[in-house]
């Protein structure tokens, strides 16, 4: 396989891939927040979201929807997906720098809830609407 990195975990699971494409792979998360928590990236070493090609996002959310699909009615009610971009974070146990998408299992006032989300309904505010018209702008072609 071309574009690997020779000091990315992701690139050298080693029999740790429990389903795969021709472009993407998916795997149980080592740490894990909880059972059923999938991680799945490209085949290819990526670190930037806006480099995976058009077929690569094929691949990587045939996979998400195979596994929701899987998930849903057996650990749970639903499935929450989430891809983060944090390179102010050095590389660590929780943060690797190939790009990757978790996937796992959700039902109501499950552990997650309990354990944090409850707590973050005091984190939203009502949108301001001069913040719309800041991003509208942001988002404007130029």
């Amino acid at each position: 396989m071309t574009n690997l990195s020779s000091d990315c975990t992701f690139c050298d699971l080693k029999g740790e891939i429990l389903k795969q494409n021709q472009l993407a792979q998916a795997f149980l998360s080592n740490p894990r927040k909880v059972p059923g928590h999938f991680l799945v990236i490209p085949k290819r070493h990526i670190e930037q979201p806006w480099q995976l090609t058009n077929q690569e996002l094929l691949s990587i959310f045939e996979l998400i929807f195979f596994i929701e699909k899987k998930l849903v009615d057996k650990l749970g009610q639903g499935v929450d997906i989430r891809q983060n971009y944090r390179p102010f974070l050095p590389k660590s146990k929780l943060k690797q720098d190939h790009i990757h998408f978790h996937v796992y299992p959700r039902y109501n006032q499950d552990y997650l809830y309990q354990m944090a989300e409850k707590y973050e309904t005091d984190l939203f505010t009502d949108l301001d609407l001069s913040e719309r018209e800041e991003f509208k702008q942001l988002l404007a072609d130029k």
